[in-house]
């Protein structure tokens, strides 16, 4: 409790509301004696995305497995703020745990799954962030303060939109400036492209693409769908070139405050919830096109087969950024390729 306290008086006034929040609910808290343990956690997307729905069936898990030991406090919608300050929350225990773009701070080897055309398919996407070669990466954030028990897929394939042209070829996004996360990989990916990256919260790129700040965007289709991109958007380009991580990451200290047998039961419930994230994501991508295409402004075009090639020879410079800078190792791309494909039968 007084660290939530001490971390208030050390950030600027405007954000001191939600902590302030979180504050009081600490002292309420504090005196329900049924629960032994309370886990906060929040994300950006609203009540409604399949993030937060797989965050409620973990709260309905947990607290039922731990027979009401562990409470989970669930904040959605970016109302403790965005995906930067909750990584910070979480590090600093105000919050303990969170979701979201910024899990390179958690371990810089999650940008592994980032990475351009990685995998072709959702079989292999699962096949990769379930296995002991995941898993591996995982338990390296120990080092940075976070316990990860379980990774997913951050909900789905990345599909472009834009407010310039149809996008057929990498040449299509030259000079476009388009919006990407605070991650060197999108930064790189887009400039690999030809495009100017702008680095901007997910939150601010609705007002961005309405005023002409960026020209366009890429996301899943389900947070296109939730911020409502697709009504300030022209056009809408799926290429599937990306996925991501979606680790759930916890405040390290705060975990192994929990006796063993609570452990187990977190990082069963932490696993069955990503494993239901993903299945949700899955079934949903197909659902949120159909939706976002159907909107009357918006023209959708497919980039598939060997009209693909270009693209993926555009952002062969993106591996090699990477391996220049020693956060990963052609072996470890080669590696987690190997993995997804089912090659690798050892992970």
């Amino acid at each position: 409790m007084l660290n939530i306290w001490k971390y208030i008086f050390c950030i600027p006034q405007y954000r001191w509301f939600p902590l302030l929040f979180l504050a009081l609910i600490s002292v309420s808290c504090s005196s329900d004696k049924s629960a032994e343990f309370v886990f906060r956690y929040s994300n950006e997307q609203p009540k409604d995305a399949l993030r937060s729905k797989s965050m409620i069936f973990f709260k309905d898990q947990l607290e039922k497995r731990s027979n009401g030991r562990i409470k989970v406090d669930l904040f959605f919608g970016g109302v403790l703020g965005n995906e930067r300050e909750l990584m910070d929350f979480v590090l600093t225990g105000v919050l303990q745990g969170t979701r979201g773009g910024y899990f390179a701070d958690a371990n810089p080897k999650f940008m592994l799954f980032t990475l351009p055309f990685l995998v072709d398919n959702w079989d292999q996407a699962q096949r990769l962030v379930q296995s002991e070669f995941a898993m591996e990466i995982n338990r390296g954030a120990k080092h940075r303060g976070f316990h990860v028990p379980a990774i997913g897929i951050s909900q789905g394939f990345r599909a472009h939109t834009n407010n310039k042209n149809p996008i057929t070829h990498p040449d299509d996004l030259k000079g476009l400036k388009m919006r990407v996360p605070s991650q060197e990989v999108y930064i790189q990916t887009s400039k690999a492209f030809g495009a100017n990256p702008q680095e901007l919260p997910y939150v601010e790129v609705y007002q961005a693409l309405l005023t002409g700040v960026v020209d366009g965007q890429d996301n899943a289709p389900s947070n296109i769908w939730d911020f409502k991109i697709h009504e300030v958007s022209k056009y809408l380009t799926i290429t599937n070139y990306a996925t991501g991580p979606d680790p759930l990451m916890v405040n390290l200290k705060w975990y192994e405050s929990l006796p063993d047998d609570l452990k187990i039961i977190f990082d069963e419930v932490s696993r069955e919830s990503m494993e239901f994230s993903d299945r949700i994501n899955r079934k949903k991508e197909s659902e949120y096109i159909e939706k976002i295409s159907s909107y009357p402004k918006l023209k959708v075009n497919y980039v598939t087969g060997h009209e693909l090639e270009a693209f993926r020879n555009a952002v062969k410079p993106v591996y090699q950024y990477f391996e220049d800078k020693g956060v990963l190792t052609l072996e470890e791309i080669q590696k987690a390729k190997e993995v997804s494909k089912g090659k690798n039968k050892k992970t």
